[in-house]
């Protein structure tokens, strides 16, 4: 799983205290919600924006729910 992390995405994980492993938990095991550009997983209070693009995930934000 190759991430491609947008600057606003890793100034979100700086700013929450998430770092990129944490990201791929959430985006194996979220639950997975489809969004007008992409989707979102959410695992378990971790919230993930992403869109993917053959085998790169492009993290456009991270959030905590």
């Amino acid at each position: 799983m190759k991430l491609i992390i947008t600057i606003h995405a890793r100034q979100q994980m700086f700013d929450r205290g998430i770092d990129e492993e944490q990201i791929k938990i959430a985006l194996q095991r979220g639950a997975k919600f489809r969004q007008t550009d992409g989707f979102k997983s959410i695992y378990p209070y971790i919230g993930v924006c992403y869109k993917v693009q053959g085998n790169e995930y492009i993290i456009k934000t991270v959030t905590i729910e």
